[in-house]
């Protein structure tokens, strides 16, 4: 028996959740007699009837349906080698790999890559941007050459430098109730407000469990969590609740920043890497463009 082919499996299962061979066709790029002829010859190469016709539509025999549940695999399959190939290749080819939070990524990281290529004209830069913790795993697996990350706390198996300050503020619309507040906040009214945070493993909402815990009221108690930190300022602009974040994403945005007593969210944004392992090279210029003192 000869294997079908993969454009043909695409086809089977397209006509399984569409129940058109027209509309599967239209997906795929194909003319309907075409992906007709295709589903008649795969019939032909498995002896089984796949597809019942009728001028209402199509829809997929007993066997058709299981012949499209293995097909849905071995397609899953293979987009997973295709994408693993993918990884692999964006490895060979970037000379550095580098991984970032988002803080980092979105107001600091693009100008010391910016001076790096200029002095490297010819260098390619492969960066990733996910959370804190995610940085941690790629740096410390060797996925990466060099990673930034906001959380506070130790970092088994990477040694860490510090590139630069960072303290978070609490932020409201300007229609909040807050934003004509008279006082500070107390840390307890803070811990009791159902926030907007980050998510789980984000260096902001471990510092800020970690300043609240500090106080003696946190952790945190969370409204929404949402994945990255333009989508944490764009909620509070909406007005869903009030937010800590970053002061830096604060500038040119329309939000009031909230004074809050004896709550200290001072921060350091680190670079790390795996211990042992003598950065050189795009790396090694890479963290002391991070770590030069401004003039």
């Amino acid at each position: 028996m000869t294997a079908p082919e993969l454009d043909s499996l695409r086809l089977l299962v397209l006509v399984g959740e569409l129940g058109s061979i027209g509309q599967a066709a239209a997906v795929l790029g194909l003319a309907q007699p075409s992906a007709s002829k295709r589903l008649s010859f795969m019939e032909r190469r498995l002896g089984l009837v796949l597809m019942d016709r009728t001028r209402r539509g199509s829809a997929l025999t007993p066997d058709g349906r299981a012949i499209a549940g293995w097909a849905r695999r071995v397609l899953t399959e293979l987009d997973g080698l295709l994408d693993g190939a993918q990884a692999l290749r964006t490895r060979h080819e970037a000379g550095l790999r580098v991984a970032a939070s988002m803080t980092l990524a979105e107001h600091l990281l693009p100008g010391w890559i910016g001076e790096l290529n200029r002095a490297n004209p010819g260098l390619y830069l492969g960066l990733q941007v996910t959370n804190s913790d995610q940085v941690a795993v790629l740096a410390r697996e060797g996925k990466v050459d060099l990673g930034f990350v906001e959380s506070p706390g130790a970092l088994p198996g990477l040694v860490s430098r510090k590139v630069a300050g960072d303290h978070l503020v609490v932020v409201v619309s300007g229609t909040h109730p807050w934003a004509r507040a008279r006082r500070p906040l107390t840390p307890a009214e803070l811990a009791t407000t159902p926030l907007v945070v980050r998510e789980q493993g984000s260096g902001t909402r471990k510092t800020v469990d970690a300043a609240l815990r500090e106080a003696g009221v946190g952790p945190v108690k969370p409204l929404l969590e949402l994945g990255s930190a333009s989508a944490v300022r764009n909620a509070v602009l909406a007005g869903a609740g009030p937010a800590v974040i970053s002061a830096l994403d604060v500038t040119g945005h329309d939000l009031v920043v909230v004074a809050v007593e004896g709550v200290h969210f001072g921060r350091v944004l680190r670079a790390v890497w795996p211990a042992g392992r003598r950065l050189d090279g795009p790396a090694a210029e890479l963290l002391a463009l991070a770590t030069r003192k401004p003039s």
